[in-house]
This record gives structure tokens, C-alpha cells and sequence, in this order.
């Protein structure tokens, strides 16, 4: 390897950066978490509106961060923006934290998930309960559903390496993967919707529980409509990904801001098209009751079977395989450029700055990042770091959209290809709710809380160590 010199190689147009948010963002959300927030508020409008109010609040991220992405164009996206207007040490943190949380734990999800889909087909190996349920600290179970760890794994050391061998390879197999996936998911909202065994009076009739006791107060109601939207968030995870590869994308003053917008956009109707069609065939005490009986369920499999009969478990499983291949992908790809951008920056391990030599990509920080995610399925304990996924990304949501504000007045001179659309209010917006949606997280799990406030915080040994140092290791 050798360190950059040129910088990375352009490889994307606007179509290919468009099919990148795409593919980063649907993973395993789309076809579950309609169940769960179906639980929670008991109403089919109710959920649909909060896959609605999610959908705007990420636009709304999206129309802002692109004024940031026209404006600065560079490797980390974020990562850079962040350092421009608070300083390397919120920059650093926010690097550290996707490391450590938000998109290595996120990959190492969803390719968990695709190892689960895998277990549809094939029998996936187990040990025995003794080696199984060993633990380390009491917490750590490293030999647990082995076949899935091994499986998860190894995707993301396969996808490393074709990421590592050219940005093109690991786009084309984004390409393909994403066309597939959104052709099979409008496939199942025209069966759904074309079905007789669906009804529109399902969208409009609330459960027989409803209203929850949580709905007497004005804080109950907005607090549950915000941890359901958390659920949705998560199916939204990856929305700022793509300013992760600035540098790599063609006429990126331009391109840039479009694709993520047309690619948000894109996203938002998908989803509402899928759950629309899934709370069109599924009364929603029959969607909670399923749930009840298998917190696992996804609920596209109860839909299919709906429709079909038995195997929808085998269509939906192949459907995910392909959703979690892409996405696993698409985020190993553009969260790598983060942890190059801080090691050229001189406040992340220094290897991670260096490139292939033939192929300009940032091989080191491929690596660094694949060793930790497996690390982190192995750990058995990233399912609870992704629950931290949400939380600890809208602190840094909230600090990037606050610095389009900030950098209007530090850097009021800079030109902007673009500006942020309904400057500030729209800001201001969103903002305002990432602080409710902390907040609430807070006051729901603050032992949850605390523990993301250590992930985001526990990196900076690591960065007096290297501002000290000058980056030694």
C-alpha cells in the first residue's frame, strides 16, 4: 500500500451515486419493522404516519447536508463538515463513533441478518450448548449461533475484498443488487394491493386495544409516536452515507447533492408503498398477535403467506438475502472513506490513510474496519450496540444539520453551489427533533443512554494520543 497522494479515483456518475443511497439504506427494516410499531400505537394510520413524519425529518437532513456536500466534497463527508465548523475534536468523535457504533455495527447487522435468511435455505452449523452458552465477562457469548457468526463474517471479508479491489466492482455489485431488490419489493406491493384477501377498511380500522394508556397525556403521545419512529429510522439508516465519498463521485458540486436527494426520495416511497400494501393485508390484531408469538417475525413473511400460502417464509428469505447482500456492501464501501479521511487528518490508526497502489482505494481502512466488525458479531453483543444505532447518530445528526448554520456565518464568503433548502427553519426542525428524540430515548432507557454516551467518548484516549504523538500507530 502507499499513502494518497492524488487522492481517490473518481468513480461514480450520478446514477451510480443515486443506486449507492439506495442500496445502503434497504437492509432488514422495510420487510419487520412495521410489526413492531404496530405494537406500539395500535393504528394503521398512526403507523403509516409515523413511516410518513420519519420520511420528512430525513429529508429534511437531506435537503440541508446538501449545501455541506456541494461545498465540500471530500472524503468522510461528514467527518470534514463537522471538523469545519466545531473543530477536530467533534470531528474526531464523530469518526470514532461510526467505527465503533454507528456503521460498523450497523454492517455487521444487517449481514447478521443475511446469515439468518441464509438458515432459511441451508442448516446452518451449531456446537454444542456447553460451548454455546460459555460467556466471557457474563455478557460476551462468542460460540453462540456459530454458523450465523461464521457466515456473517465471512460476507463481510468477501465484500472487503471486492471493495478493496476497485470502487467500480464493489458499485456494480451495488447495481445489481439494488435493481433487484426494489423489482421484487414493488412485485409484492402489486400482489399485495391486487389481492383479495386485503382490504382498505384494514387501513382504517384500529386495534381492539387502541387507544394505548400512553395516548391520556400530550408527552405519552408524542413519546410513543417518536420510539416508533425510531424503529422506522432504522430502516433509514444510511442516509448521510453517501457525502462519505464526496471525492469519488463525478462533478460532485452537482451530483452530489442530487443523488442524495433523488435517493432519499426514491427510499421514502418504497417504503411507504411496502407498508401501505403490508397494513392492507393484515388486520393489525393479527399483525400484533403473530408478533406476540414470535418476537422475530417479519412481517413480510405473514404477509406473503397471507397471499400464497406456505412459503412465503422461502420468497421473503431470498428477498432479504438480496436487500442485506446490497446493503452490507453499499456501507462497507462508502463508511471505509470516514476512517481515511481521519487517518489523513492524523487522528486515526496512520495505515488507514494508505491506498492500493493499483486500484486507489482505501485498502487499509477496508481492513481496519472489516476486522472490527468481526470482532463485534463474534463479541455477541453487537445486537445491542445496533439499538444504540439510532440514539448515538442522531447526536451527530443533529451537529452536522447544525452546521450549515454555524458555517453561514464562519464561513459566509465560501460560494455555495447550493443552499440548504427552507434555510433555517427547516434546520431548526430538524434539530429541535433530534434533541425530543434524544430526550425521550433518555427517559425511556438511560442506562441505554449512558452507554452510547461511552461509546462516543471512549475514543478520545485514543485522540490526545495521536494529536500528542502525531499519529505514531
Amino acid at each position: 500500500m502507499e499513502e494518497a497522494k492524488t487522492g481517490l479515483r473518481q468513480s461514480f456518475g450520478l446514477k451510480m451515486a443515486i443506486i449507492l443511497v439506495v442500496s445502503s439504506i434497504i437492509g432488514s427494516g422495510v420487510f419487520k419493522k412495521v410489526a413492531p410499531m404496530s405494537e406500539q400505537l395500535l393504528s394503521p394510520s398512526l403507523v403509516m404516519l409515523a413511516w410518513v413524519l420519519a420520511g420528512v425529518i430525513i429529508l429534511f437532513g437531506v435537503l440541508s447536508i446538501g449545501e455541506l456536500g456541494a461545498m465540500f466534497p471530500e472524503s468522510g463527508g461528514a467527518f470534514y463538515w463537522l471538523e469545519k465548523a466545531y473543530g477536530k475534536t467533534i470531528a474526531f468523535l464523530y469518526g470514532w463513533s461510526c467505527f465503533t457504533v454507528i456503521q460498523t455495527a450497523a454492517i455487521a447487522s444487517v449481514a447478521y441478518v443475511f446469515a439468518g435468511a441464509l438458515g432459511t435455505f441451508i442448516d446452518l452449523p451449531h456446537l454444542s450448548p456447553h460451548l454455546e452458552t460459555f460467556t466471557v465477562f457474563g455478557i460476551i457469548q462468542p460460540f453462540d449461533n456459530i454458523g450465523a457468526k461464521v457466515i456473517t463474517s465471512l460476507l463481510l471479508i468477501l465484500l472487503t475484498i471486492v471493495n478493496i479491489r476497485g470502487a467500480k466492482q464493489g458499485g456494480l455489485v451495488s447495481q445489481i443488487f439494488t435493481y433487484t431488490i426494489v423489482f421484487c419489493i414493488l412485485v409484492v406491493v402489486a400482489l399485495s394491493l391486487s389481492s383479495t384477501v386485503g382490504t382498505f377498511s384494514n387501513l382504517t380500522t384500529s386495534s381492539s386495544t387502541y387507544p394505548p394508556e400512553s395516548f391520556t397525556t400530550t408527552f405519552g403521545f408524542i413519546s410513543i409516536m417518536v420510539v416508533a419512529m425510531r424503529s422506522a429510522f432504522w430502516g433509514y439508516e444510511g442516509w448521510i452515507a453517501l457525502g462519505f465519498i464526496g471525492e469519488e463521485i463525478e462533478n460532485p458540486k452537482k451530483n452530489l447533492p442530487k443523488a442524495m436527494t433523488l435517493g432519499i426520495v426514491a427510499i421514502i416511497v418504497i417504503y411507504l408503498l411496502a407498508n401501505f400494501a403490508y397494513l392492507y393485508v393484515m388486520p393489525i390484531d393479527e399483525l400484533i398477535n403473530s408478533l406476540k408469538a414470535d418476537k422475530n417475525l417479519i412481517a413480510a413473511v405473514v404477509v406473503v403467506d397471507k397471499i400464497f400460502g406456505n412459503g412465503g417464509a422461502l420468497v421473503v428469505s431470498g428477498m432479504i438475502l438480496i436487500s442485506t447482500f446490497g446493503c452490507t456492501n453499499a456501507t462497507i464501501l462508502l463508511s471505509s472513506r470516514i476512517y481515511y479521511a481521519m487517518s489523513k487528518d492524523k487522528i486515526f490508526f496512520k495505515g488507514a490513510s494508505k491506498t492500493h497502489p493499483k486500484n486507489q482505494t482505501p485498502a487499509n481502512a477496508l481492513i481496519y474496519q472489516c476486522i472490527w466488525g468481526c470482532i463485534l458479531i463474534f463479541s455477541g453483543s453487537f445486537d445491542l450496540l445496533t439499538d444504540l444505532v439510532v440514539i448515538v447518530g442522531f447526536v451527530f445528526y443533529a451537529l452536522v444539520v447544525g452546521a450549515v448554520i454555524i458555517l453561514r456565518y464562519k464561513n459566509k464568503d465560501e460560494i455555495r453551489p447550493i443552499k440548504a433548502f427552507g434555510y433555517p427553519i427547516v434546520q431548526i426542525i430538524f434539530i429541535l427533533f433530534c434533541i425530543v428524540l434524544i430526550a425521550v430515548s433518555i427517559e425511556e432507557s438511560p442506562e441505554k443512554s449512558i452507554l452510547g454516551l461511552f461509546l462516543i467518548f471512549n475514543g478520545l484516549p485514543f485522540y490526545y494520543y495521536w494529536k500528542a504523538k502525531n499519529q505514531i500507530i
